[in-house]
């Protein structure tokens, strides 16, 4: 399939079409096969671009960074110390010198039509507002632990709720979707867009810093988001229960953070809603979920750890 297209139709006057922007924080052996993969891509070299930013890592994630910079001329990197990983994107959306950014993770490999699925949903929607989520699924090479599916549904739990990784099943037969899955593990945008609007340096290590920048865009800009299916990247990273508590925590102290922003979106929950937390997450209650469901036992596993960043938080907001 030739991928070769007049760009400059579509107002993509620079050479450079697509920059891939990928932060990384010790993790050189996944590193490795997401670039491997991104150098594999069905475009043209000269038509995209991978940048990583290292945020501070200790391990080979250097020595894999330069070996990639001496061989592949649309590959650079770049270097900070250990801020979290939405600073370490402002950092490389600010090099890149492409019209449309992608954003995925250091554990993604994508397939080798991922960047001409994106560009082709650009073409198609070519407002600065305009974007583009692709489809992040679980390596086929891994196995899926029941965990891990509970972290991908966000409909587990009446239908509604759910683990907090992603919720592609309420996306079915659906063209667009809101804020909530502005997912920076696969998702585009233009670049004039991002320049104007970066990631908010508040929001340390993971917990809603992308979250916060979709909705953002969504009251500023009206953000329509195109979600593309075609588009796949396969999330490589085997996660287990003993994960969840750092996640919630931080996603707890952030919710602070999201709150004195947007109060009128509820992210710290009101008495009520504590109170029925704090019962669901109470430890015989924890105990007779694991015995009979067990996305019931992690979504209440989850809310205890939620209110306990949310208390560490309070402290300190």
């Amino acid at each position: 399939m030739n991928h070769r297209v007049d760009y400059n139709r579509r107002n993509y006057a620079d050479p450079m079409v697509l920059s891939v922007v990928i932060p990384t924080f010790n993790r050189a052996d996944i590193l490795k096969e997401c670039l491997a993969a991104l150098l594999k891509q069905d475009l043209p070299a000269q038509d995209f671009e991978v940048i990583v930013v290292d945020d501070g890592s200790t391990d080979e994630t250097k020595k894999v960074l330069e070996k990639y910079a001496a061989k592949h001329r649309n590959f650079r990197f770049f270097n900070q110390k250990n801020q979290g990983q939405g600073i370490a994107r402002n950092l490389g959306i600010e090099h890149a010198k492409g019209n449309i950014i992608v954003l995925i993770g250091d554990d993604i490999i994508v397939k080798e039509n991922f960047l001409s699925e994106h560009l082709r949903y650009h073409l198609r929607h070519a407002k600065e507002n305009e974007a583009v989520l692709g489809l992040t699924l679980w390596h086929p090479r891994l196995h899926v632990t029941p965990f891990m599916k509970w972290l991908t549904n966000g409909s587990s739990v009446f239908g509604r709720f759910g683990g907090h990784q992603f919720a592609y099943e309420k996306l079915e037969d659906k063209e667009e979707a809101d804020y909530n899955f502005f997912y920076t593990s696969n998702i585009s945008l233009k670049r004039m867009l991002l320049d104007k609007y970066p990631f908010d340096p508040s929001f340390s290590g993971y917990g809603w810093e992308d979250i916060e920048l979709g909705y953002r865009l969504h009251l500023r800009e009206k953000l329509r988001l195109y979600y593309n299916k075609e588009a796949i990247g396969y999330h490589d990273h085997v996660m287990t229960e003993a994960s969840l508590a750092d996640r919630m925590r931080n996603i707890g102290k952030s919710a602070w953070v999201f709150h004195k922003r947007y109060p009128e979106l509820g992210k710290v929950p009101g008495t009520f809603k504590k109170i029925m937390f704090k019962i669901l997450s109470f430890g015989l209650f924890i105990k007779v979920f694991k015995f009979l469901s067990r996305d019931f036992y992690y979504y209440s596993l989850s809310k205890k750890y939620f209110l306990e960043g949310l208390a560490e938080g309070s402290e300190v907001k």
